[in-house]
C-alpha cells in the first residue's frame, strides 16, 4: 500500500471513529494498528502519526476498552506494543459488555417508576438494548459458524 493511500486509509478511519464520539486521533491509531503486519510501539505510532505519546496512550486505552485493540506487555520491560483486536467478535462483545451493564442500570430504574410515560420510556430503552445484544449475539454465532474449520 502506497505512503498516500495507507495515510488516506488511517485518516478516513479516524474521521469515522469521530463520528462515533471518540477522538480522531483513537481512530487514527486504530487505522494505523488495522493495516501494520506487526504489533507497533507507542513510539512507533507517535512517530508515524505524528501525535503526542500521551494521545497514543489515552487512543490505546480507549481502543482496548472497546476490544479494538489489545496490549501486548514486554517482559522485563515497560514497555508495550499494540495490534488491532480481532475484528467484528471483538468489537460486538465489547459494544454487548457495555450494553449489558446499561440494561442492569436501567432495570434498577424500573421500580422508581409507576405506571405511565416513565415507565413506558425506560422499558422502551431497555428493550431497544436487549434487542441490539440478543441481535449481535445472533450475528456473533452465524459469523463465528462461518469461520470453523470444515
Amino acid at each position: 500500500m502506497s505512503g498516500e493511500r495507507r495515510s488516506a486509509f488511517i485518516g478516513s478511519v479516524g474521521d469515522l471513529l469521530a463520528s462515533w464520539n471518540l477522538p480522531h486521533a483513537t481512530g487514527r491509531v486504530y487505522g494505523l494498528l488495522l493495516v501494520s503486519e506487526e504489533p507497533q510501539s507507542l513510539d512507533a505510532i507517535a512517530a508515524e502519526l505524528t501525535l503526542s505519546k500521551g494521545s497514543v496512550s489515552t487512543a490505546v486505552r480507549q481502543l482496548d476498552s472497546w476490544g479494538l485493540a489489545r496490549v501486548i506487555p514486554q517482559p522485563g520491560s515497560r514497555r508495550l506494543l499494540v495490534e488491532a483486536a480481532g475484528g467484528l467478535a471483538s468489537l460486538l462483545e465489547a459494544s454487548h459488555a457495555r450494553a449489558k451493564t446499561l440494561i442492569a442500570a436501567l432495570r434498577k430504574g424500573e421500580d422508581l417508576v409507576g405506571a405511565g410515560p416513565a415507565r413506558d420510556r425506560l422499558q422502551d430503552v431497555i428493550g431497544l438494548f436487549a434487542g441490539y445484544v440478543e441481535v449481535g449475539e445472533q450475528m456473533l454465532a452465524t459469523y463465528r459458524r462461518g469461520r470453523e474449520p470444515r
